[in-house]
């Protein structure tokens, strides 16, 4: 049988799905527009966060395995936001997407979020926020249950528990 729904459970699915519908249009436009995967636009965003100031240990990453991979690499990140954003809306393999979209964001953070060698503490959270919210709202659905609401797995376990009643 079912379980009843939590009074966290409806608002915990909402930020499931919002953070879904994001990642679904950052995705949307790289798969199906030309630009970032067909047109330099991957490389073009890879060079700006070189320009503009990575995380040291970053730099050799994105200089020479990123740079070098950027054909599969564009393709990857592409399908992957598609991928994490329509898990998070459906509510399928929420963890699994939970994962990717943590590391992603990481990754993201670290190659485009760095305030310089001389700032202050404060300001590396300061500077991350764009990608750090996003890096805990995944790791709360990573460690939490967000797809007890308004999703294809409470669906499926609701009608299972309903078929196996009867």
């Amino acid at each position: 049988m079912a379980e009843p729904l939590g009074s966290n459970d409806r608002p915990f699915a909402l930020l499931r799905i919002a953070v879904g519908v994001l990642f679904l249009i950052f995705g949307q436009y790289k798969v199906f527009g030309t630009e970032f995967m067909g047109h330099g636009g991957f490389q073009f965003w890879i060079m700006k966060f070189l320009e503009q100031g990575v995380y040291p240990f970053m730099e050799p990453v994105l200089r020479g395995f990123v740079l070098s991979h950027v054909k599969p690499l564009a393709y990857l990140v592409a399908y992957g936001e598609l991928a994490i954003g329509l898990s998070l809306v459906l509510g399928l393999l929420v963890r699994v997407a939970s994962v990717f979209g943590f590391i992603f964001t990481l990754t993201l953070l670290f190659s485009s979020d760095y305030p310089g060698a001389g700032a202050p503490f404060w300001e590396y959270f300061g500077a991350s926020l764009s990608h750090s919210v996003f890096a805990l709202c995944f790791l709360v659905f990573f460690l939490g249950r967000p797809d007890n609401a308004w999703s294809v797995t409470a669906w499926h376990a609701q009608k299972f528990s309903r078929n196996s009643a009867s």
